[in-house]
Order: C-alpha cells, then sequence, then structure tokens
C-alpha cells in the first residue's frame, strides 16, 4: 500500500486490549482474537496506554501480558481490514509523524517508534512482568513475548519468526540472539520454522510450558507471587539483569539489526514496488502452512 494513497482502517472493535486487575496483578489482554491478535497501531498504542495504566496503579505490582483466543498474536498486521500502517497517532516518543515522511524515512520513522521504541519502554517497566502464551506466537508476537521478564508457554504453543520469506532478517526488536544460542538462532531466522513450546524451553527462551487448561492459572500463581515481592526489589532485579544483557551488546546489536530490517524493505519496494515483497498475511499463511506440511 502506498502512503501516497492510504486506505482508511475499518476497526472491528474498540477495545483492542483490555485491562483488569486482581489481587494486585494487571491483566493485560490483546482482544483481536478474530485476527489472531495481530498488531495493528490501533492495539500497540492501546498495549502502551495499559502498560503505562499498571505503572501508574500504586496497588498493581505485576503485570501479566496475553491474547485472547486461539493464539498469542500472529504477528504484526499485514492483511486485516484494520491494518493502520498510513494512520497518524499522537507520538508517544520522540519521533516525528511517520506519515509526513517520504521514501524509506516512512516505515522507519513509524517503527522506530511503535516497534523498536515501545517495545524498549515496555521492556523497562520498573513492575516484573509475565507473557502468557498460547498458540501462535510468531515474528511481531515474538517481540511482545520477548520483552517481558518471564514467559510462561501452553504445550500447544509456537514460536516462529518467518519473515526471511520477505527477505528481512528477522523482526525490528531484534532480541533471537539473546533469546537462543547463536547457531539456534541462525536456525530460527534462515529456515524460518515454528520452535515447539518445550524445545523453546530447553534454550530458556520459556520458563515453564503447562498443559493449555493449566496456562492461566500457572501464570496467576506466579503474578501473585511476583506481587508479594518488594517493588523496589523487583524493579532493581529487572534493571540489574537489563543492564548486563545491554554490556553484552543487546542495545546496540538491536540497533545494527534494525538499520539492516529497514535496508530489506527499503530493498523490496526498489526491486518489487512493495515493502512486504508482495507477501501479505495470507500469502504468509500458506507459505508458513506448505512449510509444515513438507516437514510432515
Amino acid at each position: 500500500m502506498s502512503p501516497d494513497r492510504p486506505t482508511p482502517p475499518e476497526y472491528e472493535t474498540d477495545t483492542p486490549v483490555t485491562y483488569s486487575t486482581e489481587n494486585q496483578v494487571a491483566w493485560l489482554m490483546m482482544n483481536r482474537a478474530r485476527f489472531n491478535n495481530a498488531q495493528n497501531s490501533q492495539m500497540t498504542y492501546a498495549l502502551d496506554d495499559a502498560f503505562q495504566r499498571a505503572v501508574n496503579d500504586p496497588e498493581v505490582k505485576a503485570i501479566v501480558l496475553g491474547g485472547e483466543g486461539k493464539h498469542f498474536s500472529a504477528g504484526h498486521d499485514i492483511g486485516t481490514p484494520g491494518r493502520d500502517v498510513d494512520s497518524a497517532f499522537p507520538r508517544r516518543l520522540l519521533w516525528e509523524d511517520h506519515t509526513t515522511k517520504p521514501g524509506a524515512e516512512y516505515l522507519y520513522t513509524r517503527e522506530h517508534e511503535q516497534y523498536l521504541g515501545m517495545c524498549r519502554r515496555w521492556r523497562d517497566c520498573p513492575k516484573p512482568t509475565i507473557a502468557m502464551v498460547q498458540g501462535a506466537c510468531v515474528a511481531g508476537g515474538l517481540m511482545l513475548a520477548w520483552v517481558c521478564d518471564l514467559i510462561v508457554a501452553s504445550d500447544d504453543a509456537f514460536f516462529q519468526d518467518p519473515v526471511i520469506r520477505m527477505g528481512i532478517p528477522g523482526v525490528e526488536y531484534f532480541a533471537h540472539a539473546f533469546e537462543l544460542p547463536p547457531r539456534i538462532a541462525k536456525e530460527f531466522l534462515l529456515l524460518g520454522e515454528r520452535m515447539p513450546a518445550a524445545r523453546a524451553a530447553h534454550f530458556g527462551m520459556v520458563n515453564k510450558v503447562v498443559p493449555r487448561d493449566d496456562l492461566q492459572s500457572a501464570v496467576q500463581g506466579w503474578a501473585e507471587t511476583l506481587a508479594e515481592r518488594p517493588s523496589l526489589g523487583s524493579w532493581l532485579t529487572k534493571q540489574a539483569v537489563n543492564h548486563i544483557e545491554d554490556l553484552r551488546g543487546k542495545r546496540t546489536g538491536m540497533d545494527a539489526a534494525y538499520h539492516m530490517h529497514h535496508f530489506a524493505h527499503a530493498q523490496n519496494e526498489l526491486v518489487s514496488g512493495d515493502r512486504l515483497s508482495g507477501l501479505d498475511a495470507a500469502g504468509m499463511a500458506r507459505a508458513n502452512k506448505a512449510a509444515e506440511q513438507d516437514k510432515g
């Protein structure tokens, strides 16, 4: 879709994220189950509002991020009626409105705020966070899970970053080589195959795997335990571990990968006329389904 001829989005809900609290735990639930919780801008800004609300509430001591329906998140919205890449939203970070930008600067500016910037903002949230993952956690879904301090997954969950099909080296919040050993990260990216929750746990990307029916209760148990911990101690613990990751190059490595990501977008547009190399959500789903059938 060209930024010169934007198509107004058609939102299926006014509440793409729901918010509730119980026993000092805030539950942030993505609420686009009809589209497997694909993340459009409407949802991303609603998530930011929800994180800010939880941080501002002194009664909230821990935060859970989850998704309604069958899947945690199918990733960025690249094909629903609510796809709103060409829509302007009030900025949350110190970046200009992307819709006024020409060429490659357009997407680079948008994703610096909505993807890389907001994910870093949520990672630095002072309260402990748990991602509750069921079903698909694909591409942009990985970013949401990875910013959380702990990940609890159902036994039917899987993780995948298949954007190499578009000629793109992984999603914008490029944490792959910190979540996985380097050679496994290369396999994950180069092959783009699904990684079952049990294998993800083997490499330390997931903390706990439980039966689907036990997922919410398992997360609730951990979240309520976290809520009992001293708030400052939790915040300082997060800062300490995040600082060590950054000393190991996480932030600078992510910056470099982000530039490669946008070089790939620009190359796609120059060669094919489309930033995503002609692959929309349906096209990616067909390609992934065919690959899984070939494996079987």
